[in-house]
């Protein structure tokens, strides 16, 4: 049985290194057409643009393994059908399942490969691609820093650091503005509860300033409310919310406690921490599902019905995923159902079918 398991073994990777490196070269031609024009325009040198796109390689690995997995497992049984080989198994007594394991345990490795890359490769992939795109290709003198919950940002003579932000009411909470001279050395500080962003500008709420140009001490004032010069754009905070799905899960689970101690909703990072963990294991859902549905169909299709039912399957998880990470994020729905919802429902349909198929 160990000859079988490798050789099952080495065609489901072959297939998978096939799959993968398909998927993810159509995903770097998209985004080389998408990027490269942009980063000419912004006097990208060479050097650094090959480094983004390195760097992007988690990335895409992430986003398209989980569906050439089940092309794999799809493509594996179908060649092994047109050749009379799951024929010839079965006749020597060797069960559906059996064949099936070296894939269900390959698939296992494959989950926890991929959690592995979600969790302590790619937040820090994506950090580096940030800062290559936004300094070294941008040369952006002005920039926004996140460290966990902490933002900061510079602008001029003015240093902002804020313990979070909130992007649906587009709000900095814990915000302190220090004010420095040339020599770095601060000349004023600005404490606020919150700042708000509207019309354009920056409004701090309940406001402490201290200035620290007065002949001995400092001058301290307070008012309700007070506009802030700073040039930070809303769109620049706003990364903590269209890629949050990058961060790493204690990162997300710290942010959304910030976010509850401080009286806002934080069902968007709820749910994509336990999509960081869920996700995943897609992988294996992907092998569960493919196997019960080749075997079902071996004899009416061929590479060709494995491709166009890895298609068909992998757009039915993913539709369904979206509709009800959305659910989640708006709180319809609990973090972890969202999250694990569509994993669920496939698995049910992956043992059904498994009942299905004659052993």
């Amino acid at each position: 049985m160990a000859i079988l398991d490798r050789y099952i073994a080495q065609t489901w990777l072959r297939m998978l290194l096939l799959c993968l490196g398909g998927f993810v070269g159509l995903y770097l031609v998209i985004d080389l057409i998408e990027k490269i024009p942009r980063f000419l325009r912004a006097g990208g040198n060479a050097g650094d643009m090959l480094e983004y796109f390195i760097c992007k390689f988690p990335e895409m690995i992430s986003r398209t393994a989980t569906f050439s997995i089940l092309m794999a497992t799809m493509l594996t049984l179908a060649m092994l059908s047109r050749d009379s080989e799951i024929i010839a198994l079965r006749s020597c007594g060797v069960s559906l399942l059996r064949l099936s394991l070296p894939m269900l345990a390959l698939g296992v490795v494959a989950s926890i490969l991929l959690f592995v890359n979600a969790e302590l490769v790619l937040p820090h992939s994506y950090a580096r691609t940030e800062f290559i795109d936004r300094v070294k290709i941008k040369k952006k003198g002005e920039y926004v820093t996140f460290k966990r919950n902490n933002i900061w940002f510079r602008s001029g003579s003015k240093i902002l650091q804020a313990r979070l932000f909130e992007p649906k009411s587009r709000m900095l909470s814990g915000v302190v503005v220090w004010e420095v001279d040339n020599s770095m050395n601060p000349v004023g500080r600005i404490d606020a509860d919150t700042a708000v962003y509207r019309e354009g500008g920056w409004v701090l709420n309940n406001v402490d300033s201290r200035d620290f140009r007065t002949p001995s001490g400092y001058a301290q004032q307070s008012v309700q409310a007070m506009p802030l010069d700073l040039n930070l754009k809303i769109e620049d905070l706003q990364v903590l919310d269209i890629d949050a799905d990058n961060m790493s899960i204690r990162t997300l689970k710290e942010y959304a406690e910030n976010l509850k101690r401080g009286g806002y909703v934080a069902y968007r990072y709820l749910t994509l921490m336990h999509t960081k963990i869920a996700m995943p294991f897609a992988a294996l859902i992907m092998v569960l599902l493919g196997i019960p549905f080749a075997l079902k169909n071996s004899r009416s299709g061929g590479i060709a019905m494995g491709i166009g039912a890895s298609v068909g399957i992998g757009f039915a998880y993913f539709v369904v995923n979206a509709v009800l990470l959305s659910y989640g994020r708006s709180g319809v729905l609990t973090p972890v159902i969202a999250a694990w919802g569509a994993n669920v429902l496939f698995m049910l349909g992956g043992i059904w079918l498994s009942m299905t198929v004659k052993g």
